[in-house]
């Protein structure tokens, strides 16, 4: 039995497509899940590694600057319909699961024109244009901001499932503080701030980050994330208080020591942090398109979880301010980690899975073909 994930672009479509995919086969490993993602995305990089099949299309993201340029997005989704067509011919997939972004788009388009049933996971508190197109006629949507609700034309209010975003969810027995202190070589005393803007790194939080650095209030330690391309140009801040990364893998024994966080506001990235319970100073990358993740990180600033702090603001006085005021409030770290905790939902790939392979028997025995 094939079910189809189709998402990409970005890692933040890819991802909870795998989380959801894995968690489907452990439940029911005679599915076969079949990855269709976009050429130019990040999954020519991540599939091949995946263990799944797949397909990359020639596909194009909506262009909205270089509004010229839209031809591309045009012609790829007509080249796209082809080439599913004959990906699809010899087996019609049970289910689709559309995971957003412009890598998504051809095949919920295809699967609602051919009758195929499918669902939807979205990744903001602003679901995604592509989420928002197809949302009249996915069986069930699963939220990872359950404000994301309003934004979207459901068949029902109960397609609208808020399960939270698809993660790795922390191990069951977590590291225990005074151990991951001295992994990264911090006295038990250290009161620490996590820093990271992503895989590639954020050159905005690096550059003000640096200079902060310089000049630390007693007992703060920093770990820092400071992206694969950037690490070079600031591996000269590491000293006994500062660990300067390139890329932090595995991040547990970061997020076990962590009192504070300081990120970019990515749906996956926020939703780890609420896994973990921990206080977070969100900084959303302006041109997001949409500016989805100062959606995100306002939504979070609203339920008491994080602070918003716009790039615009995010100055070396801002930072340490800001830094300073959460450190000597344990009332409001308390109060912003059980804000965290409450809207932490570590379970969702298994969550969504489950719910997955309930709809599987009606699909496969050929129900509920048409979109209606």
């Amino acid at each position: 039995m094939r079910i189809v994930f189709a998402g990409g672009g970005t890692g933040g479509h890819l991802y909870p497509g795998l989380a959801i995919a894995r968690a489907v086969q452990r439940l029911r490993p005679d599915v076969q899940p079949f990855f269709v993602g976009a050429r130019r995305g990040i999954e020519h990089e991540v599939l091949p590694g995946s263990g799944f099949p797949f397909a990359l299309l020639d596909l194009h993201p909506l262009y909205r600057r270089a509004v010229w340029n839209n031809w591309r997005t045009g012609l790829g989704l007509l080249t796209a319909w082809r080439e599913l067509g004959h990906l699809l011919a010899t087996e019609r997939p049970a289910l689709v699961v559309g995971t957003g972004g412009y890598a998504a788009v051809a095949m919920l388009a295809y699967a609602t024109a051919h009758g195929i049933p499918f669902v939807e996971q979205t990744g903001d508190a602003l679901p995604s244009l592509t989420a928002r197109l197809f949302s009249r006629w996915a069986r069930e949507i699963y939220l990872s901001f359950p404000e994301s609700a309003s934004h979207l034309r459901a068949r029902s209010t109960e397609a609208l499932v808020d399960t939270g975003a698809p993660i790795e969810p922390p191990p069951a027995t977590r590291p225990e503080r005074p151990n991951a202190l001295r992994v990264w070589g911090f006295p038990a005393d250290a009161r620490v701030v996590l820093v990271y803007g992503g895989s590639q790194g954020s050159a905005a939080i690096n550059a003000v980050v640096s200079d902060w650095v310089a000049n630390l209030p007693p007992k703060v330690h920093v770990i820092w994330g400071t992206g694969k391309r950037n690490h070079a140009d600031f591996a000269f801040r590491e000293s006994d208080r500062v660990r300067v990364r390139a890329y932090l893998s595995p991040i547990a024994d970061a997020y076990a020591v962590a009192d504070v966080a300081l990120t970019r506001a990515g749906t996956m990235t926020v939703a780890e942090l609420l896994a973990w319970r921990i206080p977070a100073i969100l900084v959303p990358l302006p041109t997001a398109a949409d500016d989805h993740q100062t959606v995100n990180a306002l939504a979070l600033q609203r339920t008491g979880a994080a602070i918003h702090l716009a790039q615009g603001r995010l100055t070396r006085a801002s930072l340490a301010a800001t830094v300073d005021g959460l450190l000597g409030d344990s009332t409001r770290l308390n109060a912003m980690s059980a804000a965290a905790a409450s809207r932490a939902r570590p379970d969702a790939a298994n969550t969504i899975a489950r719910r997955i392979v309930a709809l599987l028997p009606r699909y496969s025995a050929g129900e509920l073909r048409s979109p209606d």
